[in-house]
């Protein structure tokens, strides 16, 4: 029997082909869509998701039952000792709460240890690859979780918007300030350091909210995580939702402002893009295992 297991799931932007090349496990996040259940990656793709936002169809998101959970970690146990699951923060959702009560039942004590390190898609993607080199390592389970625990602060995500339709639909903004800020071209730019998606800042025009996103990251990685920075332990990282042209000039901005450093680009994961729209962008870093 093989020891350690790594589940997330697909708010990680780990797609099913993904788990399978790096032998992980991903629980697909549910979403209705005009009250009809569908499942990242199984059954919704990232192209028919922004369809159906396009067509204006009536999209919710809502987090794994219990069943599913307890099902997937039931087949895992099958081939394996223990499991590290890696749930979307839990400022952003109860599936990880969920997931913490799940594994205290006498089936999972000691045998599944769910992470709360308040990650979301490109970063929640970094604490993954972090579970399998600490597996590499030798460490257990348990050793596994209090080290990603540890780490759960050690991250930023900025991102900026194409639309302020989303944000007024989930009563984040005003109507009228979504209407005044359309007139202006005003572009948010939002934040996520730990549990929330906070307002950082706002500019007329992507191209000066671009701006902003670099230089924020700049004072991240120079002063708030100078010493990780220094030591070649800082991840940096970009994400986008479906404006896949405009994401390759961004990710070639980002390459330019930070020379020497890798970036790796994925699409947000849907958990987040069904709450901001289509054609976001976003620059984002986390400390690593190195």
């Amino acid at each position: 029997m093989k020891k350690i297991a790594v589940v997330t799931d697909s708010n990680s932007g780990i797609t099913q082909q993904q788990a399978e090349e790096w032998g992980i496990f991903v629980l697909p996040m549910p979403f209705f869509i005009n009250d009809e259940l569908f499942l990242e990656g199984i059954t919704l793709t990232q192209e028919e998701f922004y369809e159906k936002l396009k067509e204006d169809a009536n999209i919710s998101t809502s987090q794994p039952s219990p069943g599913s959970v307890t099902e997937l970690w039931d087949k895992v146990l099958q081939e394996y000792e223990s499991i590290v699951h890696i749930p979307m923060s839990s400022g952003l959702s109860t599936s990880c709460e969920s997931a913490q009560a799940l594994s205290m039942d006498e089936a999972y004590a000691g045998k599944v240890f769910v992470v709360n390190n308040q990650r979301i898609s490109i970063t929640q993607r970094e604490s993954v690859l972090d579970a399998l080199k600490l597996i590499e390592r030798g460490k257990s389970a348990g050793e596994i979780k209090e080290i990603l625990e540890k780490m759960k602060l050690e991250a930023s995500i900025y991102i900026t918007l194409e639309t302020l339709k989303y944000l007024k639909k989930g009563g984040r903004i005003t109507p009228a300030a979504a209407a005044l800020g359309t007139i202006l071209n005003l572009k948010p730019v939002l934040q996520i350091q730990g549990e929330k998606l906070d307002a950082f800042s706002k500019s007329r025009g992507k191209a000066k909210a671009k701006k902003i996103m670099l230089e924020a990251m700049h004072k991240d990685l120079e002063q708030r995580f100078a010493k990780e920075y220094a030591n070649g332990e800082m991840s940096l990282l970009a994400a986008y939702g479906g404006n896949e042209e405009e994401a390759a000039e961004w990710l070639a901005e980002i390459k330019e402002s930070f020379p020497g450093m890798d970036c790796h680009m994925d699409p947000l994961s849907l958990s987040v893009a069904c709450h901001i729209g289509y054609g976001p962008l976003a620059i984002a870093c986390a400390r690593k295992i190195i």
